[in-house]
């Protein structure tokens, strides 16, 4: 099956043979960056698709057009018990992924040159398929996600994106200036960077163009430099989509959408001044439209993804879906009782716990949103106490009515009546607590 065209293709593997990506160097590690490990373990996603937990000892991820390795490295820093194998059309990204990974010692990893089309010749099915940086690319993503649809598990994930139309307008106009002038007839190269930087400094600095394309930050260096106009203004085979040409794509090949991958910095609501006073008709509005909608009057509001970063899966049975996933809100208290919480792992850091532990012992505010920024709002900070009762799950989950007890003997009175709480009290107290927490993924509510 051809998703490219053998020009288009080549083009392409000159460019990243060129130009590998990203020029991030191999020994830099990505271990502390909490955010994007969290994006990247395959529990978000499947927690949000199944609202569960997966059961498998040694997941098989796939990293497409894995570059130099360093999303690969930090699938497998997320995943540690998950066997990664990453696939490139250029030979020179996949030598700096070997490279990468010898020098980090991770040894749970196989690199290949290899095309998309050809992904059948791996012979495997997959829990979890990276593709970034990448959909854009091809000339039918419907094709190329069906392709990818052919090699995922039942139950697997699939993150990919596309390049929003409408935050790079400027990029694509800049690329249709360059094509018209003849940089981009061949592979652009050394020549060809430094001919569309000089044309851009000859433009007056207030002109719209050059404004919202071209960067005058001092503190870039060269290759720095040179990298942003390859992958931005020279950039060849990119294009931009909307949200409605995603959700098109989605069922072209017959996918199911899970969640943006941030979804919290999707939400309409925290563009409004005052979400609690909206206009009637816009209100009204909000609680009528699909999710696609939803999404996409977003970016008509505020265009200020560059990329449209989403999770999908096969399509659930309505049956089965109906039958095994409620929503939180509606839970019964029988529901709580058979729930067990897990903290998600990327919150198990020694400094989380730390700042846990110093916000209860000098009785000020506690803010998780300082390790995992994952909404645009503020994020509530929590009485330090209650997160307290979030320590036990470093070690291992919890039930629900065990969390109740633990939260019993850590406020057993009430500050202001000085009359012990009472089990009832401290159970709703605690499923507000958790609820609010797992809006965010910061905790995991898995009903057993």
């Amino acid at each position: 099956m051809a998703v490219q065209s053998e020009e288009l293709l080549e083009k392409i593997r000159q460019q990243f043979d060129f130009g590998p990506y990203p020029r991030i160097p191999i020994e830099s590690t990505p271990k502390n960056n909490l955010q994007d490990l969290f994006n990247h373990n395959l529990i978000t996603p499947y927690y949000m698709r199944y609202q569960k937990l997966p059961k498998l000892a040694a997941p098989m991820i796939l990293d497409i057009g894995c570059g130099t390795g360093y999303k690969a490295l930090e699938l497998a820093l997320a995943n540690p018990s998950a066997q990664i194998v990453g696939i490139d059309i250029s030979a020179k990204s996949i030598e700096l992924a070997q490279a990468r990974f010898a020098h980090h010692e991770q040894k749970n990893a196989e690199f290949r040159v290899l095309d998309v089309a050809d992904l059948h010749l791996l012979g495997q099915k997959f829990d979890y398929i990276n593709c970034d940086e990448l959909l854009y690319l091809f000339p039918n993503p419907a094709e190329t996600l069906a392709i990818m649809a052919s090699v995922l598990q039942p139950e697997g994930i699939i993150r990919s994106n596309l390049h929003s139309s409408l935050q790079r307008a400027a990029f694509f106009r800049a690329q249709e200036m360059f094509q018209m002038m003849g940089l981009m007839d061949e592979n652009p190269e050394e020549v060809e960077i430094e001919l569309a930087i000089e044309i851009l400094k000859s433009i007056k600095p207030q002109v719209d163009l050059r404004q919202k394309t071209y960067s005058t930050d001092d503190a870039l260096d060269k290759e720095d430099m040179d990298q942003q106009v390859l992958m931005n203004l020279l950039f060849q085979g990119d294009k931009g989509y909307t949200i409605s040409d995603l959700f098109n794509y989605l069922e072209e090949a017959n996918l199911e959408f899970v969640s943006m991958l941030n979804p919290r910095q999707w939400e309409i609501l925290e563009l409004v001044k005052d979400p609690n006073n909206l206009p009637v008709f816009l209100s009204m509005g909000l609680e009528s439209i699909s999710i696609e909608e939803r999404l996409h009057l977003y970016e008509l509001i505020h265009p200020r993804h560059r990329l449209l970063d989403f999770w999908c899966g096969h399509p659930i049975d309505e049956t089965e879906a109906q039958g095994s996933i409620t929503p939180i809100s509606d839970w019964s208290e029988q529901d709580w009782l058979e729930t067990l919480v897990h903290l998600h792992p990327q919150l198990k850091a020694e400094k989380v716990k730390t700042h846990i532990i110093e916000a209860a012992t000098q009785s000020r505010g506690c803010n998780l949103g300082q390790f995992l920024p994952l909404t645009t709002g503020a994020v509530s900070e929590w009485n330090a106490a209650m997160a307290a009762v979030l320590l036990p799950l470093w070690e291992r989950p919890h039930r629900f009515p065990e969390l109740v007890e633990h939260w019993l003997k850590i406020h057993p009175v009430d500050f202001v009546t000085s009359e012990p709480i009472s089990h009832e009290k401290a159970a709703f107290d605690l499923r507000q607590f958790l609820t609010a927490l797992e809006i965010y993924l910061y905790v995991l509510l898995e009903h057993t």
